[in-house]
């Protein structure tokens, strides 16, 4: 029992709604235009989840074989960390999750473009293994990206551009260039959420060597870096309505933005970045309250 809740908390369940968010507003985008497919929908919503929990096995691999996760650490026990599951079985747990979620993407493509759109699926096979490479060299190896600050980039391509815009073409098979905005949105919101996570480890991360934008920037620009993702999120979803508005639906989002607000000024005074770990929960649940609200706004 103590070996399933370990495995439990290894895929860090409470991140899951946050990877489903880019999906739930690019398959919004899509059915208010006149395009869904059931079956697109739920392999998008698996492989999106497949590479959610490969990260998550990645993250907690990769960081407990450098020594990241350590006594020093603020966050939740790692899996490695507690020593339950051993390296061998957490490596054996990403081969197989790559796996399946290969396989998942495979058939989302087949299920999206059939053998009549070859290039487009060539494209998005790429991106499939793109998104599969980054959810792993995140922290494994030595040239983890994770390890070099460049986590952020790699979270708004993949957790914005890539799922909502690409979510959206996946049942359009067609380019809309106002797509780019709420993709923008959810990739800085998504930022927000590594960024956070990344201010509260701030301290054991600089002493383990993991270069991270935050250890970079150090506590007080990360601070001003963090609220620039929210207000650019806001920035990116107002502009959308601005070129796309049919009633005032469309604006249902915005009550995404009211915990976002008390948000940002317990971030602004916080002193301690361990009182920071609650606020990740806030942050990922208001991003997936935007994309549902956002995308209730786009069908109504």
């Amino acid at each position: 029992m103590k070996k399933i809740k370990s495995w439990i908390s290894a895929a860090r369940l409470r991140t899951l709604p946050l990877s489903l968010s880019g999906i739930l507003a690019g398959t919004a985008i899509a059915v208010e235009k006149g395009f869904f497919d059931i079956g697109v929908f739920c392999l998008a919503l698996g492989t999106t989840l497949g590479l959610q929990v490969l990260s998550n096995f990645a993250n907690d691999y990769g960081d407990g074989v450098k020594g990241t996760d350590n006594e020093d650490r603020v966050g939740p026990m790692r899996a490695l960390q507690s020593g339950i599951i051993s390296q061998k079985e957490m490596l054996r747990a990403i081969v197989v999750t790559t796996i399946l979620t290969l396989i998942l993407a495979l058939l989302l493509i087949y299920a999206a473009f059939g053998t009549e759109n070859f290039v487009f699926a060539i494209v998005f096979f790429l991106l499939g293994l793109g998104a599969i490479a980054a959810a792993i060299k995140y922290t494994v190896g030595t040239s983890a990206y994770g390890y070099r600050g460049l986590g952020d980039v790699f979270v708004f391509i993949f957790f914005g551009l890539v799922a909502v815009y690409g979510s959206y073409f996946l049942y359009a098979h067609i380019w809309e260039w106002k797509v780019i905005f709420p993709a923008a949105a959810f990739g800085f919101l998504s930022a927000g959420v590594l960024n956070l996570n990344n201010m509260r480890d701030r301290v054991s991360d600089e002493k383990s060597g993991k270069n991270t934008l935050v250890v970079k920037l150090g506590g007080a620009r990360a601070k001003i870096y963090h609220y620039s993702l929210i207000f650019s999120a806001f920035v990116c979803l107002s502009l959308y309505t601005v070129f796309s508005f049919k009633d005032f639906m469309d604006l249902l989002y915005l009550l995404a933005f009211i915990p976002l607000i008390f948000h940002i000024k317990r971030v602004y005074g916080n002193t301690a970045p361990m009182m920071l770990d609650p606020e990740l929960k806030i942050l990922s649940l208001s991003t997936f309250a935007a994309a549902v609200l956002f995308g209730i706004g786009q069908i109504w």
